[in-house]
Formats: structure tokens, sequence, C-alpha cells
């Protein structure tokens, strides 16, 4: 019952309260990213939500688009700006999710949405991870984040599936805050993101 019905109506009433409280730190990051990354504050991009259907993830612009001699995109590390560091280190980019949460693309808690291209890579038990919707924060977050390997995130993210609950919902978002206020697992330990997924 809680998984089928009650978890979203929990994600769209928090959501909406969300942006309300958080819409003053929204503009003020909107205007500064605005200028910094030429007039581009958001970065949005296609992933894979519940049953692997395809929506656009909204998150606030990190990094620059600046390109090497030969055109192609720079590094993670050397294309994240110092106020999109700070952003993220403080996880407040991923308050534009709150958009997607209440569109219903995706949910507080869960799985992270991933990159589409990764779906044909996934073993059948990977692939559970999308029998739920894609969360802003989920099991695999508050177990390491972006410092632990991919086996180990995906086995984080299908024990979630199978144990999906209020009460485990309730625990991730308070360990998450901690998380957040201690900056722990942003980045991994070659890498300002994740490294690509290349199969197992």
């Amino acid at each position: 019952m809680y998984s089928h019905f009650f978890k979203r109506l929990i994600d769209f009433t928090l959501a909406i309260i969300g942006i309300i409280i958080f819409s003053p730190v929204f503009s003020v990051i909107t205007v500064v990213l605005f200028f910094i990354n030429g007039g581009k504050a958001f970065f949005m991009q296609e992933r894979p939500g519940r049953n692997g259907k395809s929506f656009y993830m909204v998150k606030f612009k990190t990094m620059n688009d600046h390109c090497d001699s030969k055109g192609a995109l720079l590094p993670d590390h050397k294309r994240l700006t110092a106020f999109g560091r700070f952003v993220r280190s403080t996880s407040l980019d991923e308050i534009p999710q709150l958009i997607n949460v209440i569109k219903g693309d995706m949910a507080l808690i869960g799985p992270r949405p991933l990159l589409v291209q990764y779906l044909p890579l996934y073993n059948e038990r990977q692939a559970r991870r999308h029998e739920v919707r894609p969360g802003i924060t989920g099991w695999a977050q508050i177990n390491g984040r972006n410092t632990i390997s991919w086996q180990q995130k995906f086995e984080y993210d299908v024990w979630y599936v199978e144990h999906i609950s209020f009460l485990l919902d309730l625990k991730i978002l308070f360990l998450t805050v901690k998380k957040v206020f201690i900056r722990e697992g942003i980045s991994s330990d070659t890498s300002a993101t994740m490294e690509e997924f290349k199969g197992n």
C-alpha cells in the first residue's frame, strides 16, 4: 500500500513544500549560474525512470562547456566551476529535481537515475533498480554515494527495491541530511563525478 499509493502522495506534498521553502535559494543560485555559465543555469539530461521510461532530469548546471582544441569537452574536474563545486558539495544542485518529483518522474527516495546508455549494460538483477521511481537520494547515496563501486551501488539499489517501506525512506531522508551537512561522498577517488559504467 505504501509503495503504490502513500509514497507518491508524500513525495508530491513534500516536494511542493520544498519548492516553497527553497525558492529564495533557488532564485539566487539560478541568477549566479546564469551569469557564470553564459546564460545557462540549468542542466537537463534524458534519464531512465520507472520501468526504463525516459524523462528529462533537471539540475543546476555546475560545470561549464569549455572544450579542448579539438572541440571535445574537457574532463569534468576541469569544467567544474568554483561556485559549481560549492553547489555540488552542499547538494544544492539537486533542488530543481523537486520539479521532477512533482511531475511524477522521480521520487524523493529511490535509486538514482543514471544514463540511458547504461540500460543494455545491466544484468538481470541490476535492472531491478528500475522497478521503482528513481530518487533524489537513496540507499546507495547514504552508503557511499560516488565513492563506492558500481557493483556495490547496484546492490544497494536492488536491496532498496526489495525492502522499500515508510520507515526505511524516513531513515534514508534523515541520513541524507546528515551526509549533506558533513559533505561526505560527493566525489569518487579519481573523478569529480562518478566514473562511467562500462558493464559488468
